[in-house]
């Protein structure tokens, strides 16, 4: 699960008490909800079958795979569905063979998801391994799956835009300018990362 309500106010109030503008925007928007994932097969698979595609039609597809491989999903019932079975359930025969390449990674053994090093990078590059999973969706999985306290999605454009709106900057920074400024933030920037996307739906006239 994710990082908890708990210590994410104890993470934003530090952040706050250290940087004016984001307890300027806490002042604002206040104290975001957790956002946690389930551990393990079935929240990297669903990563898979969500890329690229609305959250409706991402949703639909969940339905129809989990209705042929169970749910939640088994990976061996994955390995052994057909092509055509993968694609009435509106997987594109790229998104099926990075199903299948994660599934065979759970049953050999080669990803266990109760024993990920505990480094956050060495984690990152562990998933990362998987055909169809980036460096973004890795870390997404950390953060909302494992709710590690230090993970930052630098590469996520709300992030980075909504980071640059907090601080004052002038333009949106890039990623790299994003990680670079991002230091100052640390070990707290997965709760940083969670109010970003809290802000960035937060209106003030509302």
């Amino acid at each position: 699960m994710g990082i908890g309500a708990q210590d994410l106010k104890a993470s934003l109030d530090a952040l706050a008490a250290a940087h004016p503008p984001i307890a300027a925007a806490l002042a604002r928007a206040g104290y975001p909800e957790p956002r946690t994932s389930p551990r393990g097969y079935q929240t990297l698979l669903r990563a898979i079958v969500g890329q690229q595609v609305s959250v409706a039609a991402a949703a639909s597809m969940w339905t129809k795979l989990t209705a042929l491989v169970g749910d939640p999903p088994d990976p061996a019932a994955l390995l052994a569905a057909s092509d055509e079975t993968l694609r009435a359930a509106g997987l594109s025969r790229m998104k099926a063979g990075y199903a299948r390449s994660l599934a065979e990674e759970v049953l050999s053994g080669r990803l266990d998801f109760d024993a990920l090093p505990a480094d956050d990078e060495e984690a990152i590059a562990l998933l990362t391994r998987v055909k169809g999973i980036g460096r973004w969706t890795a870390e997404i999985y950390l953060l909302f799956a494992e709710g590690r306290p230090d993970i930052w999605p630098a590469g996520d454009l709300a992030v980075q835009i909504e980071a640059g709106v907090i601080m004052g900057l002038p333009e949106r920074p890039s990623e790299r300018q994003l990680r670079a400024l991002s230091e100052a933030w640390r070990p707290h920037r997965g709760a940083m990362a969670v109010f970003t996307w809290h802000h960035r739906r937060f209106d003030p006239g509302v």
